[in-house]
């Protein structure tokens, strides 16, 4: 006879522990020109020490000279694949602190793969297409989420406990984040949270310099050597 267990079990994992919640809530972005309030991410760090992370596998693709998502959250340990979907050749990098990289330069239909292995804001850039730029956010907890257009986000399989909920808006300043963060208790059924109201104010843009710490050349980079095939 068959046993049932080893289904029932794979189950259990699928659908995480048996008391755990639903966390959930919105943003809306004050002192803001935007009209959607994509992107914000939002997680849960436990009071009670380190969660067990598991290291998963997430896409940064590359297609119409554009990173998308826009915004990718991840938890430490996590690797991130960057498939070049164009017909035309990419380098992806970032010099930021939280975790630098170089992906080179790579062909169309090729990708390269980076396993980010401590928490931080990576900023990613294309050393070719100045316009191309997205945010890697890498958290130190399971519990994670990145709101919609229309500013929900919801973070499932969370169990019962107190935690300290944290937030990262590219166009917020560290200041704004630190006052948003607030503890946040967990019971066996699931918690709606007020909406969290982000802003704006003081957020400077500066343009991005390439991967050797110079402005970008007037004229791009791309010519026919890196025009894949055409």
């Amino acid at each position: 006879m068959t046993s049932r267990w080893p289904i029932f079990f794979s189950l259990c994992l699928a659908l995480g522990p048996a008391n755990a919640a639903t966390v959930a809530g919105a943003v809306e972005l004050t002192q803001t020109k935007s009209k959607s309030r994509e992107g914000v991410v939002v997680w849960l760090e436990p009071l009670a020490g380190p969660s067990s992370l598991t290291a998963g596998r997430f896409t940064l693709d590359q297609k119409n000279k554009k990173f998308t998502p826009h915004v990718l959250a991840a938890p430490v340990g996590a690797t991130v694949d960057f498939p070049n979907h164009d017909p035309i050749f990419h380098n992806a990098f970032s010099n930021f602190a939280g975790q630098p990289f170089d992906t080179g330069l790579y062909a169309p239909g090729t990708s390269h793969r980076i396993t980010f292995r401590r928490e931080g804001v990576v900023r990613v850039f294309c050393n070719i297409h100045a316009n191309m730029s997205a945010v890697i956010v890498i958290v130190p907890s399971p519990y994670y989420a990145v709101s919609t257009a229309d500013g929900a986000w919801r973070i499932p399989n969370v169990p019962p406990g107190e935690y300290r909920l944290r937030l990262f808006h590219e166009r917020s300043t560290p200041e704004t984040l630190a006052r948003l963060e607030t503890r946040v208790k967990v019971e066996d059924s699931p918690l709606v949270l007020p909406r969290l109201a982000v802003s704006e104010a003081g957020y400077l843009p500066v343009p991005h310099q390439n991967k050797h710490g110079r402005p970008y050349p007037a004229k791009s980079l791309e010519s026919t050597q890196y025009l894949g095939g055409r």
